[in-house]
């Protein structure tokens, strides 16, 4: 059983940070990308950022030189630094990784997600 777990969300004024973490626990083989993705009521699930293993990133052109994330391979743990906060920022941001098995290989995993309110 893999689990993913997102911490750090809240309330934030516009022009503000917030460091979002999310650890992944469990039985598992490697973990390969991990990322960040964010959902509004009322739309589709969108991609904020992703970070291979190895270390290659993508970003969403909205967060481009606002958004950092980062990984800590020994610690599992995938991090969203997200600086000068928007109000369309406002979102609930689940955490992904893409993970080996030993039953599986390649396999997503989902958060529960964390809320980030932006206010203006």
């Amino acid at each position: 059983q893999v689990q993913l777990v997102e911490s750090g969300g809240g309330l934030v004024q516009a022009g503000g940070s917030l460091r979002l973490s999310c650890v992944a626990s469990g039985s598992f083989v490697r973990i390969n990308t991990m990322g960040w993705y964010r959902q509004v009521p009322g739309k589709q699930r969108e991609l904020v950022a992703t970070i291979a293993r190895g270390g290659s990133i993508n970003y969403a052109e909205f967060v481009k030189g606002r958004f950092t994330i980062s990984r800590d391979n020994a610690k599992n743990t995938v991090y969203l630094l997200m600086d000068s906060l928007k109000p369309e920022d406002t979102a609930v941001y689940y955490c992904n990784a893409n993970i080996n098995t030993v039953a599986v290989w390649g396999m997503d995993f989902w958060g529960k997600g964390t809320l980030v309110t932006v206010s203006s």
